[in-house]
C-alpha cells in the first residue's frame, strides 16, 4: 500500500469513527466520563410546563429537574444541566453534549433504534380546547387546526400516522380528523396561542395530561377534553450503546422508585404518583 493509500485509508476510518461515535456511545465511555468528571449533564426544557421549566430565579424546576438531581445522587456525582431541542433529543445526535435526557420521551421502536430508555411516569395523552369552545369530545375536533409539539406521538397522532408499539401500548385509534397541523417547538408555544381564543389561531392543543395541570396552574384559559387520544409511558433516554452506563442509570433509578423518592417527587408535582401505570 503506498503512502497516498495508506493516508486516504486512515482518514476514511477516522470518518467512520467519527460518525459512529455521534450516533451511538461506546461501552463503558460514556459511565467512565461521569464517574471521572463527577458530573452527569443532563438534557431539559426550559419550557416543558411542570416537567421543567424556568422558576422566578431563572433556574430549571420541575419534576424532572427533581428526579434528575435524585439519580446523580445516586450516582454520587453532582448534576449539570444543558438545554438542546426536543428535536435534536430525540434524533440521537448528541455528540458528547450531554449524558441523559429526561422529558417523559414515548420509548417507540423507532427512538429505540437510537436511545436506551427507563420509564419513571405514565400518562394520558389529550386534547386541549380554549374553555369558550364548545367541543366535547374529540370528534368535535374534525376540521380544526390542531396545535402539536414537533416530534412528538401527538404530532403523528394528529397526522394519523402513530403506531402504538410501546410495551403495553393498546391499539391507536384516531378519534378525529385535523383540518390542519400547526407545529410548535413546544406545547407550551401552542399553548399561548390557544389561549387567544377559541379558533382565533388554534381549535385545540394535544399534549400529556400534565400539560394541562401546568396550563391550569398558570391561569391560562382553557380544559381538557374528557377522552383520552391514547395512554404511554414516559421515560428518560440514554444513547445506545453504553450498556454500563445504561444498566447504571437502571439501577438509580429503581433506588429512586424503591425508596419512595420518585413517588414523592411525582405527588409533589401533580398531586397524584404517576409512576404507576393506571
Amino acid at each position: 500500500m503506498n503512502k497516498l493509500t495508506t493516508i486516504i485509508a486512515a482518514a476514511a476510518s477516522l470518518a467512520i469513527a467519527f460518525v459512529s461515535s455521534s450516533i451511538t456511545a461506546n461501552a463503558g465511555d460514556v459511565l467512565d466520563n461521569v464517574l471521572a468528571t463527577k458530573t452527569l449533564r443532563v438534557a431539559a426544557g426550559t419550557d416543558w410546563g411542570t416537567i421543567s421549566f424556568l422558576n422566578d430565579k431563572h433556574e430549571l424546576d420541575g419534576s424532572d429537574v427533581d428526579l434528575a438531581k435524585a439519580i446523580a445522587e445516586k450516582l454520587g456525582v453532582k448534576v449539570e444541566f444543558v438545554t438542546p431541542g426536543w428535536d435534536i433529543i430525540t434524533s440521537g445526535k448528541w455528540q458528547g453534549r450531554w449524558d441523559m435526557a429526561m422529558g417523559e420521551m414515548v420509548p417507540t421502536k423507532a427512538r429505540a433504534e437510537k436511545l436506551d430508555f427507563h420509564v419513571y411516569a405514565y400518562s394520558p395523552a389529550v386534547a386541549i380546547v380554549h374553555k369558550d369552545s364548545k367541543a366535547a369530545k374529540l370528534s368535535d375536533l374534525d376540521g380544526k387546526v390542531i396545535g402539536v409539539s414537533t416530534n412528538s406521538v401527538q404530532e403523528s397522532y394528529a397526522n394519523h400516522t402513530l403506531i402504538a408499539d410501546w410495551v403495553g401500548a393498546q391499539p391507536i385509534e384516531f378519534q378525529f380528523t385535523p383540518g390542519n397541523v400547526k407545529i410548535y417547538g413546544t406545547v407550551n408555544i401552542a399553548l399561548d396561542d390557544l389561549r387567544l381564543g377559541d379558533g382565533v389561531r388554534l381549535g385545540a392543543v394535544l399534549g400529556d395530561q400534565e400539560d394541562v395541570a401546568g396550563a391550569l396552574k398558570a391561569g391560562y384559559p382553557v380544559k381538557e377534553l374528557a377522552e383520552s387520544l391514547f395512554f404511554s409511558p414516559g421515560a428518560m433516554s440514554v444513547l445506545r450503546g453504553d450498556k454500563e452506563f445504561s444498566d447504571k442509570i437502571a439501577e438509580a433509578l429503581q433506588s429512586v422508585r424503591d425508596d419512595g423518592t420518585l413517588s414523592k417527587i411525582l405527588v409533589k408535582w401533580y398531586g397524584m404518583d404517576r409512576s404507576v401505570k393506571q
